[in-house]
């Protein structure tokens, strides 16, 4: 995947802000967003064009042409899908200089007819996830003058699988509970690793695909926030120097959930790395007007015209910004899947009104994860599992 490091950071920076306001289990997909906001900010004007260029961390002048970077390279990565898709209304002309970066046939039209847009644009979430999404998540209704969407799937193979297993915590949240454990045995200590981060000590463990796309186990100290962990290491793709790798790490209790120890063998024995941890599905549904000043859409939502002249002549506001994503980790391999869309209608007289934004190795208890492309170190999808799956008495080994 070749995309600019300047844009690899920029994205990774949204998945760094979103994350940080993360309460319980939760998967989100910053680059569904990104090429969005960055289509949006090419087509805005005033207050709406620079709070999207600050969200983005790139300058509206190549915002355009960074997310059509960027979503080339993401259908460069293999196991990984990806669409664009723009729906208009028939009385809305889109302006050519706008339209002419979107992919050959991403134009559609809206009929204005909820019950024919609607399930359209649910079965295009669908095709373009393998039914992982079956719903696109903004709702179509006659005022409705465009829908600007984003899809992407992703499914990749361990490299080398685990072997299920029964899991009964012993202390911390999942205290009591049977859940669906994971095992595995490696001599790959430099999987594993330990970051002193500003919030706290991170246990880090790279699970390799094999389709290039690795997802990143974390687990923090025990009282550090969601978004604490996932920033955390969002924070260390970027400085791979944080992480003291596992052969370097001394004996004893040296990371949240990670155990050295050594002992003296009468016959040459080579080190070993254990892993334990547990199977999950995580979905989760995104207002992300909930969270405007994350995602520059504090201004573009507001009832004036104005926003958007380089979309249309037609004024635009921004009605609804949503996703809905779902990843799911298990003994051969992981899937993760996003659909993103803004619906935008016409604006109208303002409305004197505040506008209120509120921004709110042995993984046995809540920790987070990272599925990241392991060349660019883009980040892919981020989550946080606190539900993991149960054991059942007919999978797996019986209860020891």
């Amino acid at each position: 995947m070749r995309v600019a490091n300047t844009t690899v950071r920029a994205v990774n920076g949204l998945t760094a802000r979103w994350a940080a306001g993360a309460k319980g289990g939760t998967v989100l997909s910053a680059p569904g967003v990104w090429p969005l906001l960055a289509l949006l900010a090419d087509g805005a004007a005033g207050e709406a064009r620079s709070e999207l260029a600050e969200a983005l961390g790139v300058s509206a002048d190549r915002a355009a042409a960074a997310a059509r970077e960027l979503l080339a390279g993401l259908g460069a990565v293999r196991g990984l899908e990806t669409a664009l898709g723009l729906w208009t209304g028939r009385a809305l002309e889109p302006r050519g200089e706008w339209t002419a970066g979107l992919p050959a046939g991403a134009h559609g039209v809206l009929t204005g007819e909820a019950g024919t847009d609607g399930p359209a644009l649910d079965g295009w979430a669908a095709r373009r996830t393998g039914g992982l999404i079956e719903r696109m998540p903004v709702a179509v209704t006659p005022e409705t003058e465009l829908v600007l969407a984003s899809a992407l799937a992703l499914r990749t193979r361990w490299l080398r699988p685990f072997d299920e297993t029964y899991l009964a915590p012993e202390s911390g949240p999942w205290q009591g509970r049977e859940l669906r454990g994971l095992e595995r045995q490696s001599v790959l200590l430099d999987r594993i690793g330990v970051a002193d981060t500003p919030g706290g000590h991170l246990t880090e463990l790279k699970v390799l695909g094999d389709t290039a796309v690795d997802v990143h186990l974390l687990l923090g100290e025990e009282g550090m926030a969601p978004g604490g962990v996932l920033g955390a290491g969002v924070g260390i793709l970027a400085d791979a120097r944080r992480v003291t790798p596992g052969s370097r790490l001394p004996s004893g209790e040296v990371g949240p959930g990670l155990v050295v120890g050594r002992e003296r063998t009468m016959t040459p024995r080579p080190p070993t790395l254990d892993v334990t941890t547990v199977a999950y599905g995580v979905t989760s549904d995104h207002d992300l007007l909930e969270h405007a000043g994350v995602f520059g859409l504090a201004a573009a939502a507001l009832p004036v015209p104005g926003h958007f002249p380089g979309i249309s002549a037609y004024p635009l506001r921004v009605d609804t910004a949503r996703q809905s994503a779902r990843a799911r980790f298990d003994a051969s391999g992981f899937e993760a899947a996003a659909v993103t869309a803004v619906g935008m209608v016409a604006a109208g007289v303002p409305e004197l009104r505040w506008l209120s934004t509120t921004v709110r190795a042995v993984f046995d208890r809540p920790f987070g994860f990272l599925a990241v492309h392991r060349h660019s170190r883009l980040v892919l999808a981020a989550g946080w599992v606190d539900d993991p799956e149960p054991y059942r008495e007919d999978e797996g080994d019986p209860p020891r």
